[in-house]
């Protein structure tokens, strides 16, 4: 249980980081900005860096500013510097004397849950051997197996890991920006605890919204799970001879309602997934328009105008004499 949770905890550091690294390019302010309308040809593509650690270092040793999607990234692999950017050090022994004294306490105690474990399997498989060989029950009682440690070690490991969530969550929230709200501070609220990122752009009429898809998602995530590992259990026991199966279910019946299950436990997988995904989608995008302004100025606009042809982008070929590069029209304009 512990080595899937410890998983677990990789597969979400990695996500996290991955997704901070991606976001930039995803969700950028320039998208709201840009000119359409603007000739672009002369003009060579261009990338923006994801990720620089020259600059990361350069911020870390306060000689520049870096954006809070790059100190996201550098905390998220190297807990702590989120705090040394924000010049919060005295947070660091919290920080690193808690996720170390969590960590290694619970490896400890699962470290000795492991070698009680070892230990009954080690007499299970003498047992077994010893009373299949002289068929007589096995002499020596079972060894003392301590699940309390393994609790006491999880819990732990889920104590570092909540420190190690705090640690993040306190650098974004101390973050100084020049713009309120920041859209990447309200993506990384969102991305760490799912509506936080409506609540920081003041919309808490969405919590209720989101929330509500993510506990029902999660919800008939867990029953079809059940569902599915028992009718694969009795599909496994009536396909097995000699496994003592006495249900009233035939193997057939299992295998199609396992099938069935398991495509609903995918389906409530990608539903889950796309609400999550939906409400860090809209606190960027409801960041980075807060002051969009709708008027109650709608109006239209005709007025004669001269039509040049625009060949920037088409083969400029020869056009009859009799024919004018110029055009006489109407222009119309609304404003709303």
């Amino acid at each position: 249980m512990h080595r899937q949770f410890i998983r677990y905890i990789s597969l979400l550091i990695i996500c996290l980081a991955g997704f901070a690294v991606r976001s930039e390019a995803q969700f950028k302010e320039e998208a709201f900005r840009q000119s359409y309308n603007a000739d672009t040809t002369a003009k060579s593509d261009t990338v923006d860096k994801l990720f620089s650690f020259k600059d990361f270092a350069g911020g870390l040793a306060h000689k520049n500013k870096i954006k809070i999607g790059t100190m996201f990234v550098g905390s998220v692999v190297l807990p702590g510097t989120a705090q040394i950017y924000n010049k919060d050090y005295w947070k660091l022994p919290i920080i690193y004397g808690g996720i170390g004294a969590l960590a290694g306490t619970g490896g400890y105690y699962l470290h000795q849950y492991n070698q009680t474990q070892k230990r009954y399997d080690k007499w299970f498989n003498e047992k077994t051997a010893f009373e299949t060989r002289y068929s007589i029950e096995y002499p020596f009682d079972a060894p003392f197996v301590d699940t309390k440690a393994k609790q006491t070690g999880t819990w732990l490991l889920a104590g570092a890991a909540l420190m190690y969530w705090g640690s993040l969550m306190d650098g974004i929230a101390c973050y100084e920006s020049d713009v309120e709200p920041n859209p990447g501070r309200a993506t990384l609220y969102s991305l760490l605890c799912p509506g936080l990122g409506q609540i920081y752009n003041g919309e808490f009429f969405k919590i209720p919204i989101y929330w509500g898809g993510l506990l029902a998602s999660i919800h008939f995530l867990t029953t079809n799970n059940l569902n599915y590992q028992r009718f694969k259990r009795i599909h496994n026991e009536a396909t097995t001879p000699g496994s003592g199966y006495s249900e009233n279910i035939s193997a057939e019946t299992a295998k199609w309602y396992r099938d069935v299950y398991r495509r609903y436990r995918d389906y409530s997988i990608v539903a889950t997934a796309a609400v999550y995904l939906l409400q860090v989608i809209d606190a960027n995008v409801f960041a980075y328009m807060h002051d969009f302004e709708v008027t109650d100025d709608i109006s239209m606009n005709i007025e004669p105008t001269v039509i040049s042809p625009y060949n920037s982008y088409a083969i400029n070929t020869p056009m009859p004499s009799n024919y004018g590069y110029n055009a006489i029209g109407m222009r119309v304009g609304f404003t709303f």
